[in-house]
């Protein structure tokens, strides 16, 4: 597969996965969202957006790094980032579409695991894929407390 391409899928997975959270994100937010209880340091609505689209286009990048690269490790660095995306797609309808900040919890913490485990990984094969994952490692992380502060306060 050319490498153009690679590219292409990369940039495009997160994206989808992103896509498909933010519907159930968008349906919640104006109703049960704002009717529950939040932390004073929850950061105003319309910043989502951009920062996740940002963090899915850092993401992009970095899986498509591991890909084209020619490394023994890359086909499992790459399921474990499938595997930490697809836990990344299903926040969003636990917390979101179910209203659950517990289950959004369960599945948080993990991902957070894995993404500390892509960036400590991804370091062999590429020092760039490592630390475009950074960024997303500290999003995760502000809304794992976020996640377990509305959890509490509820």
């Amino acid at each position: 597969m050319p490498n153009w391409l690679k590219l292409i899928i990369s940039l495009a997975l997160p994206q989808i996965v992103g896509g498909t959270g933010a519907y159930f994100t968008i349906t919640s937010i104006g109703s049960w969202y704002q009717t529950i209880n939040k932390p004073s340091f929850n950061p105003p609505n319309w910043l989502f957006g951009p920062v996740w689209t940002t963090l899915y286009i850092l993401m992009g990048i970095a899986c498509y790094l591991i890909w084209k690269s020619d490394h023994p490790q890359k086909k499992s660095l790459l399921t474990l980032y499938f595997v930490q995306l697809a836990l990344n797609g299903i926040w969003s309808p636990a917390f979101f579409g179910m209203e659950s900040p517990p289950l959004g919890l369960i599945i948080i913490l993990p991902l957070l695991v894995l993404i500390i485990f892509c960036v400590k990984k991804f370091r062999v094969i590429s020092p760039w894929a490592s630390g475009l994952m950074i960024p997303y490692l500290l999003w995760v992380s502000f809304a794992s407390v976020l996640n377990f502060s509305i959890w509490w306060l509820n």
